[in-house]
């Protein structure tokens, strides 16, 4: 989803169909928060039926294909005619714009509170790409895989013993938490370690959309297949790539559910392995195979700010609607509380709400085609 690189003269429509896709998924999470109330996690195989578990599951592509993308629009942007400077200067600002909208307009479309969630992580990580692209890109690409393949080392780190300053610090990097700043709690739920190395992979990954078609094909299936095989034996052995082990639920289809219940929140190796591969493997497929029904996916990823902003507010305007005729929670945090709607009536308002937001997506894509106002490479 290009959260971060304004709209480039020709435009890639796999990024885009993709972009669009996750977009879309993402609304379905969004919009269970706001219909049902759970004491308990999702993904917590002890309370959580199998049709819930995979509705979360699926959201999991979400954030590592907006950030990931986010990378490789900042590449793309620069190969087509920006000088490193231009392009740093944007990323940077784009970023700082980001976590301002993180403060405002996306926190009150939430309905309040102090959240730092996932464009919170895109404006950092993207401000740190406006650094890191006058470094060679073999450079940026071994920070990113660093970062991807070895931030799980950090998991064992004592946070209990650090002085209030170092937790404060570290709960920012990689432990999701509660920090008190200026007088308020802020809720960290997006860590940016390895958030940062996910964004300079997918500035690296970028590359490959400036060789040949045949070639690049190839190179994203196989790409895609050794992350799945790589996820597979790394997770397996349940020793490195996830905090949290799988274990035998009593049966083959729960054992599965466990065996890909991976961490998010920072998202651990074998997170970003099954929901990375899958994607590239995804744009392999997805390739000049464009039809009327992608193309409403391709409305979507080139509006992705426009959208996820958007979606929040019609999301929560039609809880509060709804909410005078039905029993619906009075919170977005987990507990005691009206149960909501059951999981087959979000689906039905999911798809309504993603079906509504075609419409105003469609317009202001068309709006930013055809215009070039300096603004619109911030929406």
């Amino acid at each position: 989803m290009n959260l971060l690189a304004e709209t480039p003269k020709k435009r890639i429509d796999s990024i885009d169909i993709l972009r669009g896709v996750v977009m879309a998924l993402m609304a379905i999470d969004h919009t269970r928060d706001f219909y049902t109330s759970l004491s308990y996690a999702p993904t917590d195989l002890t309370h959580a039926s199998t049709t819930l578990f995979l509705t979360r599951f699926i959201t999991h592509y979400c954030a590592s294909a907006f950030v990931f993308l986010a990378g490789t629009g900042a590449f793309l942007s620069l190969n087509r005619g920006k000088t490193k400077v231009q392009a740093s200067n944007f990323l940077l600002s784009r970023g700082l714009w980001l976590i301002i909208l993180e403060f405002t307009l996306i926190r009150w479309g939430w309905g309040g509170g102090q959240l730092l969630q996932v464009i919170w992580a895109i404006g950092v990580s993207m401000m740190i790409l406006g650094l890191l692209v006058y470094l060679p890109l073999r450079v940026v690409g071994a920070l990113g895989l660093i970062l991807i393949f070895g931030h799980n080392l950090f998991d064992s780190v004592n946070i209990a013993a650090m002085s209030t300053s170092e937790k404060t610090l570290w709960t920012f990097l990689h432990v999701q938490g509660i920090v008190h700043i200026l007088g308020q709690d802020i809720f960290v739920l997006y860590p940016l370690i390895p958030w940062v190395g996910v964004m300079s992979a997918g500035y690296v990954f970028g590359k490959l959309f400036t060789i040949d078609t045949a070639r690049r094909k190839r190179m994203l299936i196989g790409l895609g297949a050794l992350s799945l095989v790589l996820f597979i034996v790394i997770r397996y052995f349940n020793i490195y790539g996830d905090p949290n082990i799988w274990t035998y639920q009593g049966n083959i289809h729960r054992t599965v559910l466990s065996f890909i219940n991976v961490t998010k929140y920072p998202p651990s190796l074998d997170y970003l392995l099954i929901t990375l591969g899958p994607c590239m493997l995804f744009l392999a497929f997805i390739e000049g195979r464009g039809n009327r029904f992608t193309d409403i996916f391709v409305v979507f990823g080139r509006v992705p700010l426009f959208y996820y902003i958007l979606h929040l507010y019609v999301i929560h305007l039609s809880a509060i609607v709804l909410g005078h005729f039905i029993d619906l929670p009075k919170s977005l945090l987990p507990g005691p509380g009206p149960a909501g709607l059951s999981l087959g009536w979000v689906y039905v308002i999911w798809l309504s709400i993603v079906t509504i937001l075609y419409f105003p997506c469609r317009w202001f894509m068309k709006y930013k085609h055809e215009h070039r106002q300096w603004w619109l490479s911030y929406v």
